[in-house]
């Protein structure tokens, strides 16, 4: 088939640094443009990649795009996505869908009566790990399954030499609508949907300081909440406890799965690879589990080159609007409940399964040895 061509729409670091040197793996797409509001990271984007800049209405309007890629910040997600569905392209938009549920639903109501497709990252659950994960919960491995435990704390965006953090300290940002896709979309897909949480939160430091960049030594006044506990009801008995963190003094991350047979550790959900360890009941230790076919590395664009093959196939693309509307209504939840202290229900979802067969990206036809990874 022909590469679908993509505009991308934010010019940005995920941008530079992630898909357009990502594209080159993916022959289901091709990027033809890109737009910013900021006229000057669009030329610097087109000035190191060679792909033409245009002003953003400019890129809505062209005949030449067939897909939005939006990789603008949360809080633009809603306008751009909406701008580029009224223009009649397709969308995929990083996570969030939007930072709040009404803005989620409008997008989708749009699409559907525009006719045009709505994708969301995050794509990694298509990888490798997460993939061998989900096969394993459904051949039985938990039994019942009982439990899952997510944790991911650090320091604070600023410390990784992010020249701009003040919006993660913003509402719409925050360590849960920052991070918590990665851990919400595996677990929709593995368990089905959230049905209702409770929450507390809390602002630890309510000033931080850029530490790189042209707003070095400037104060950011953190306005939204920078550590979150919650705990996670699912429609059919699992409970959730999921903490995300700003405020602690290094990087880790927990994600486990607990059942009445055994328990599951994952890899890190924002990677596409990365170990998964079993124990069962009569087990003295965890054992790796070997993954199955598929990408390892730095995947970013699966989800994309997905949507461009689904469109073309006139199938359903994996990186489902539904399950990413879901995961904006469940971290609403958690932030209602912890703002009121009080449980807080999650609105029904059908969950949408992905299908079976093989993904852009991966020739499942090669030895293991010889497989895109």
């Amino acid at each position: 088939m022909a590469p679908m061509r993509v505009g991308v729409v934010g010019c940005g670091d995920v941008a530079t640094r992630i898909y357009l040197p990502n594209s080159q793996r993916f022959p289901e797409f091709e990027i033809v443009a890109c737009a910013d509001v900021d006229p000057h990271r669009a030329r610097e984007l087109s000035t190191a990649s060679g792909v033409p800049h245009l002003s953003v209405p400019e890129l809505l309007r062209s005949d030449g795009v067939d897909i939005v890629l939006n990789l603008t910040s949360p809080t633009a997600h809603h306008e751009v996505s909406l701008a580029a569905i009224e223009a009649g392209k397709h969308v995929y938009s990083e996570k969030p869908l939007a930072i709040e549920p009404a803005a989620a639903r409008q997008i989708l109501r749009a699409a559907e009566r525009r006719g045009v497709r709505v994708a969301c990252s995050p794509d990694t659950f298509l990888g490798a790990s997460l993939a061998t994960a989900r096969r394993l919960v459904s051949e039985g491995v938990l039994g019942i399954p009982v439990s899952a435990e997510v944790v991911m704390q650090h320091s604070g965006i600023e410390r990784f030499g992010h020249p701009r953090p003040q919006a993660f300290y913003a509402p719409g940002g925050g360590p849960l609508l920052d991070m918590g896709p990665y851990y919400l979309t595996p677990l929709a897909r593995l368990f089905g949907p959230v049905a209702r949480v409770e929450a507390m939160s809390r602002i630890t430091h309510p000033t931080r300081t850029v530490l790189t960049g042209p707003d070095e030594g400037t104060s950011i006044r953190v306005t939204t909440p920078s550590h979150l506990a919650s705990l996670l009801r699912f429609e059919h008995g699992l409970l959730a406890t999921v903490t995300m963190s700003f405020d602690c003094a290094f990087w880790t991350h927990t994600f486990t799965l607990n059942g009445r047979d055994a328990s599951l550790r994952l890899a890190d959900p924002d990677e596409f690879g990365g170990p998964i360890s079993i124990r069962r009941a009569d087990d003295d230790d965890w054992s790796d589990v070997e993954l199955d076919p598929g990408i390892t590395d730095q995947g970013r664009g699966l989800g994309l080159a997905d949507l461009a093959e689904a469109i073309a196939e006139e199938r359903p693309h994996r990186a489902s609007s539904a399950i990413a509307l879901h995961v904006v209504d469940v971290m609403a939840a958690v932030l209602a409940a912890a703002d009121g202290e009080h449980p807080v229900a999650v609105p029904p979802l059908e969950v949408v399964d992905e299908l079976a067969g093989d993904l852009p990206g991966v020739d499942s036809s090669l030895p293991k040895s010889e497989r895109a990874t």
